[in-house]
């Protein structure tokens, strides 16, 4: 479903066969983490926007059960890093090594190579192993001895950091926050799905392998296709009034980047199309704007200190800042 041109919007028919599609992946991924649709939602329209993922959550969670999950739905690989203070950048991209027998260098690839990358407690390495992850995440390729390696396509980062502990961790720099399309947190089941889990305690989670619901080819083909979603000027007028409001607010430091506006868009294409729509409605705007902008904003130390958050700061900013309610003339 690539477009022919570059002005070619989505149909009717593609949207409703993006929505048949998109609901099929979630409820694959609900097979094993269960009760928790919404996170699995987003999750999939950080892939399909080709973004990446930060959960921020308490161990045990279900988050490596989620990434494989993705993964095994999309037929595609996955890998996962354990993040420890003494992981080198090399162990992420992969390194040269000398071949003696025909006395040439080889790459070996690291764990980066794969279409879903668990990341797992990413703060608990270095700043020096966590830019390893940088170029990656922006341009989906590694530089190694100045040779550049392509990872596979599509690709998504599954990030997590434990909101507790903090001993013995680095704080994520603003720039590779940025680089995160959404942040979300899976949390603990209710009592529903507590009890269907421990009805299946005699199989263990990475034991469990599911049927794939679509090829990594049809995965790059809803990519596209999320492209064609129409967004009104309306719209983006709606996105670049939310993320000037996050600058002004008296509590923040650094607001949303223009990389957070754009991710906000492009997510947004994707939640609408995954109703079945083929344009952006305010809401789908309204719906992901804390997901997409919480986690970027700088606060001022003493606003922190008093209890703000990113989250309340954008939830009181929707309510001032007024949706629109006509589309604007071209």
């Amino acid at each position: 479903m690539t477009p022919e041109q570059p002005d070619e919007t989505m149909t009717l028919e593609q949207a409703a066969w993006f929505k048949e599609v998109f609901d099929r992946l979630v409820e694959n991924v609900e097979q094993v983490v269960l009760g928790k649709p919404h996170v699995v939602r987003l999750a999939f329209t950080t892939l399909v926007s080709e973004g990446h993922l930060l959960l921020e959550d308490f161990p045990g969670t279900g988050k490596t059960s989620l990434a494989r999950a993705i993964a095994q739905t999309v037929g595609g690989s996955s890998s996962r890093i354990q993040f420890t203070p003494d992981l080198l950048p090399g162990d992420v991209t992969g390194m040269s090594m000398y071949d003696q027998k025909n006395g040439v260098f080889e790459f070996h690839t690291g764990p980066v190579f794969a279409n879903i990358l668990l990341a797992d407690e990413i703060n608990r390495a270095s700043p020096k192993t966590q830019s390893a992850l940088l170029e990656v995440m922006e341009e989906s390729r590694v530089t190694v001895d100045g040779v550049t390696h392509s990872v596979p396509n599509p690709f998504m980062v599954i990030a997590t950091q434990n909101p507790i502990e903090q001993a013995g961790t680095y704080r994520l720099p603003e720039a590779q926050l940025d680089r995160f399309l959404l942040k979300t947190s899976l949390g603990y089941p209710d009592a529903i799905s507590t009890r269907r889990i421990l009805e299946g305690a005699r199989v263990k989670s990475h034991h469990r392998v599911i049927e794939p619901v679509i090829g990594v080819a049809d995965m790059l083909g809803l990519i596209d296709a999320a492209k064609l979603v129409v967004t009104d000027a309306a719209i983006l007028d709606y996105v670049s009034r939310l993320v000037d409001a996050t600058r002004l607010a008296d509590e923040v430091r650094l607001g949303s980047s223009v990389r957070g506006a754009l991710a906000l868009v492009r997510a947004s294409m994707t939640w609408a199309a995954s109703q079945g729509r083929t344009y952006v409605l305010p809401d789908d705007v309204k719906a992901l704007a804390e997901p997409v902008l919480a986690h970027r904003l700088v606060l001022d130390p003493e606003a922190e200190f008093d209890g703000v958050t990113g989250t309340s700061i954008v939830g009181r900013i929707l309510l001032d800042v007024a949706p629109p309610t006509r589309r604007l003339p071209v």
